[in-house]
């Protein structure tokens, strides 16, 4: 199966439905009076329907299992077919689409199986997605395109060429993915004046979103938080929270990080550990739904 871990949990949504197309209007008409001789085709099938969602990890081999906490089968007749749709809904890291679809495809077999004795013309048309919300894939793409974005790694080794930066990079990286095309890259001591010396810089420049990356941790010399701390004028606290109860659920340690995030004026800092992966996993739980925060601010402007 994918490799998910690395995703959040997020209310997901999928609709689905299938079609079963009936021969004649007599069909129709047992089936509204509830007089298929095997018995209710809407009560038989919704229940089949409830047993599919349920068991689709069991018989669609790729698909994770999952918590589905709520399941929805109705039922409408347009001419001589029915329309079965099935909805469901988790709180997970993946979606359930194919959970809808299994659902509705099992419906239709089922009212297919009670009406074949009365109808030998009985067809299943369409099973098809009719909709999905949730995940990543439900975000506006490119939510940062037109941000001035700064990167700044806070490493002494790194600064004094003992060690090569990886973290800022990968953050570069990730930032690309959702559209910050425009992002200056610089290496810093740690050193409390010289971070302070960095935020001026970049709040003169009217750059709309300073990460650091170092710094954040329990040694001496890790000072980011305090650095930047005074300039922080609305303390986002959500933001960081988010960041360490994600990484806190890959390694026990996470909840050592002191970072913090907020705006200063119309710039929004972030500081995020120093580790490549720390780092890594801070960006999946923070991006692209922390870019909304741009939209919400009345001086920002594309």
């Amino acid at each position: 199966m994918v490799d998910i871990t690395h995703k959040t949990s997020t209310l997901r949504k999928a609709i689905a439905t299938a079609t079963v197309k009936t021969s004649s209007a007599s069909t129709i008409e047992a089936i509204e009076q509830r007089k298929v001789p095997k018995g209710d085709i809407f009560e038989f099938s919704r229940a089949a329907a409830l047993f599919a969602v349920k068991k689709t990890s069991d018989v669609i081999p790729d698909c994770h299992p999952l918590p589905v906490e709520f399941t929805a089968i109705t039922y409408a007749i347009e001419n001589l077919s029915v329309i079965i749709t099935v909805e469901v809904n988790t709180i997970y890291k993946t979606g359930v689409e194919v959970e809808a679809m299994h659902g509705a495809s099992v419906a239709a077999l089922v009212m297919y199986d009670m009406l074949k004795p009365i109808d030998k013309k009985v067809e299943i048309e369409n099973i098809r997605l009719q909709e999905k919300q949730g995940g990543k894939s439900s975000d506006p793409k490119n939510l940062g395109s037109g941000l001035k974005a700064a990167v700044i790694v806070c490493s002494d080794s790194v600064y004094q060429g003992n060690k090569e930066d990886t973290s800022g990079k990968a953050i570069l990286a990730a930032l690309e993915k959702h559209g910050v095309t425009h992002a200056d890259y610089q290496v810093i001591p740690d050193d409390l004046e010289t971070i302070q010396s960095v935020v001026r810089q970049s709040k003169e420049n009217h750059i709309d979103m300073l990460i650091f990356t170092g710094g954040t941790g329990l040694s001496p010399r890790d000072v980011t938080p305090e650095a930047v701390e005074p300039f922080i004028d609305r303390e986002i606290p959500g933001v960081m929270e988010t960041a360490r109860n994600y990484g806190q659920q890959r390694i026990k340690t996470a909840m050592l990080s002191r970072g913090i995030a907020g705006f200063s004026e119309n710039t929004l800092i972030l500081t995020l550990p120093g580790s490549r992966k720390a780092v890594e996993e801070n960006m999946e739980a923070l991006f692209p739904q922390i870019l909304h925060v741009f939209e919400l601010n009345d001086q920002y402007k594309h």
